[in-house]
């Protein structure tokens, strides 16, 4: 009887919509003691393992790091490209003032983080070069904090999260190919183009089977992966090529986002939680945030990502360009502004680029991971309260 009891209990918390949230959460802590116990050698050693095979010119060994950030994640991005997709054809981006909003609330929430780092670094030589820090929003943490809410939020918020998430890593892969980019590979860029258009001819044709698709996905990831530009943008440009249009079992889309959903928010974001919160605490980390590097990075996610988000979407809305999803109001914005300065990966990332010096590296870490923190449990906490809030005066 008491495992009946605790298998239904599972059941019920693996159907909740806040369980991913949750695991993620405890991953992240987990990940956290590791990297700061006797454990983090051989935890480090597991990420650095090269995993894979070669044949002849093809190359597909990686660090486990590496198939995790580039290869496991692309499959996140593939399911947040069919739920962006399925929005703009038929939900909540379907319409022209729908789907600008998300883009013009990226770009308000890109431009004043690197304003803000600018201010604090740009007569700094060693440290002006990390103005892209502050600008990119972790879409996996971003998203797992707000599953946290269940249904305490309205749909359209996620989705215009995701989709503005997305837009901003678009504008951080576009700035590191640019700025942070010792070297691109055009020529693998242009056979990644190539498959892009195979994908989208064999849409016309109407071909509906999920291999048409997945296959030169998985060839589009290869190139774009050695080209020199972060490899998960295959997954939204895979995402963007299935029909919508199928039989009476459902879409291509719907079929595969019906199959990944599990899969991604059970396995997938545990483990990239998991190698990515790897932060060993140095001494000197909590000096170095009131310098100019981590002040820069810090107010930039904290305060730059929800007033640059808020006020372009506010204007935008203001001008009627744009229009909030449908029973959302400005506090539910505000907080996913709030949401948005969730930098981590994509920002430690950018950090590692910005600075050869490890001492600077180590600040910017523990700023990213800071901001993150605060940016996390604020979103969080605004989104619950004003929740409470609609509750208390509609009964």
């Amino acid at each position: 009887m008491g495992k009946l009891i605790n298998l239904k209990c599972l059941k019920h918390f693996f159907a909740s919509s806040s369980a991913g949230g949750i695991i993620l959460l405890v991953c992240v802590i987990v990940s956290l003691i590791i990297a700061n116990s006797s454990l983090a050698g051989q935890f480090s050693n597991i990420l650095n393992y090269e995993l894979g095979t070669e044949f002849k010119s093809i190359s597909l060994k990686f660090p486990v790091l590496i198939w995790i950030n580039d290869g496991l994640m692309a499959v996140f991005f593939l399911l947040v490209g069919l739920e962006i997709k399925r929005e703009i054809t038929e939900g909540e981006l379907s319409t022209f003032r729908q789907a600008s909003l998300p883009v013009l609330a990226a770009l308000g929430g890109v431009a004043v983080p690197a304003l803000i780092y600018a201010s604090f670094n740009s007569s700094d030589p060693h440290t002006s070069a990390g103005w892209g820090i502050p600008m990119a929003t972790d879409i996996a943490f971003a998203l797992g904090i707000l599953s946290l809410l269940g249904n305490k939020v309205p749909a359209g918020l996620k989705i215009l999260l995701a989709a503005l998430a997305i837009v901003d890593d678009l504008i951080a892969i576009l700035i590191i190919a640019v700025f942070y980019s010792s070297e691109i590979h055009f020529n693998y860029l242009g056979y990644a183009a190539a498959v892009f258009l195979l994908q989208i001819v064999f849409n016309r044709m109407g071909l509906k089977n999920l291999f048409f698709y997945i296959i030169p996905g998985i060839l589009m990831w290869y190139l774009i992966h050695h080209s020199g530009i972060h490899a998960t943008i295959s997954g939204v440009l895979t995402a963007l090529t299935l029909p919508v249009n199928g039989e009476k079992g459902g879409s291509p889309l719907e079929k595969l986002e019906h199959m990944l959903t599990n899969p991604v928010n059970f396995l997938i974001m545990p483990i990239f939680a998991a190698a990515n919160t790897n932060i060993t605490f140095e001494s000197g980390m909590i000096e170095g945030l009131l310098g100019s590097l981590g002040l820069g990075i810090v107010l930039g996610l904290f305060l730059g990502k929800p007033a640059g988000i808020f006020f372009m979407s506010w204007i935008s809305v203001k001008l009627k360009v744009s229009q909030l999803p449908e029973n959302t109001n400005w506090p539910h914005i505000l907080g996913l502004g709030l949401l948005g300065g969730i930098g981590f990966t994509m920002s430690i990332f950018i950090a590692l680029l910005s600075f050869k010096n490890p001492e600077f590296q180590t600040e910017a870490k523990f700023a990213v991971l800071t901001a993150s923190i605060v940016s996390g449990i604020c979103g969080f906490m605004v989104l619950n309260i004003y929740n409470k809030k609609k509750r208390h005066y509609s009964s």
